[in-house]
């Protein structure tokens, strides 16, 4: 005990050389410490000293700071903050929230120089972007954008690319009051001498009616055209 006290703490006849203790509760570590666990006491704050860096290292462990539920995390290739409620940023010289999770209060908005916001999951009322910006939505896997409410997309112009098929589900109808075009050069062809070589292929052609009804005709033959023997446009063929 002896050896700890006089290595470690090195407490010796001039006092103690590692930490000194202030009539105001200040303990003051005046060396490099390794501590494992640290608990301030009530309303406590940890800080360095003026015009110097505070350095917190974890030796291949990560650094984590907890108040009740919540954490803030830092590792070697990313930090979290985990709470039950919500957070905010807010610059200490002015006590401006640079960002916040209430939503109710503060509209959340991209920081200055950020262009890319990468998450799992979101959950908001509204996704925008600027008026001289586009707004690019992209997943490596599968996307899945739902609405308790209903899903409005809005804009100059709407345009989905992706790999495999896109699904459209609703409770009541879907509603397109725009213009849809579908890109012939993006559509899966073959070569011409294929179309009817191979018996077990069906091929259907796309047709529209005059209100803008789609739907198709199994092709048989060449030089097929959209007439069929029940007319799904009435009298508007």
């Amino acid at each position: 005990i002896t050896l700890v006290i006089w290595a470690v703490i090195r407490i010796g006849p001039n006092g103690c050389d590692s930490m000194e203790f202030h009539e105001s509760g200040l303990l003051r570590v005046k060396q490099v410490s390794d501590m494992g666990v640290i608990h301030p006491l009530y309303k406590s704050t940890v800080g360095g000293r003026r015009n110097e860096d505070l350095v917190i290292t974890g030796n291949n462990q990560p650094i984590v700071f907890q108040q009740g539920t919540t954490k803030l995390s830092v590792e070697k290739d990313k930090t979290s903050i985990t709470s039950d409620i919500g957070m905010e940023f807010v610059d200490p010289r002015t006590q401006n929230t640079l960002f916040s999770t209430d939503y109710e209060t503060h509209e959340f908005h991209l920081p200055n120089g950020v262009k890319i916001l990468n998450v799992q999951k979101a959950s908001t009322e509204r996704i925008t972007s600027n008026a001289t910006s586009d707004l690019n939505i992209k997943v490596d896997g599968r996307a899945i954008v739902r609405g308790n409410e209903g899903v409005f997309i809005t804009g100059k112009t709407i345009e989905f690319r992706m790999g495999g098929n896109m699904e459209l589900k609703a409770e009541n109808s879907i509603i397109l009051n725009g213009t849809v075009m579908v890109s012939p050069s993006r559509l899966p062809s073959s070569a011409y001498g294929e179309q009817f070589s191979n018996s077990n292929w069906l091929r259907f052609k796309l047709c529209m009616c005059a209100d803008g009804t789609l739907f198709k005709v199994q092709v048989t033959g060449h030089n097929m055209g959209c007439q069929t023997s029940v007319n799904p446009c009435g009298a508007t063929h």
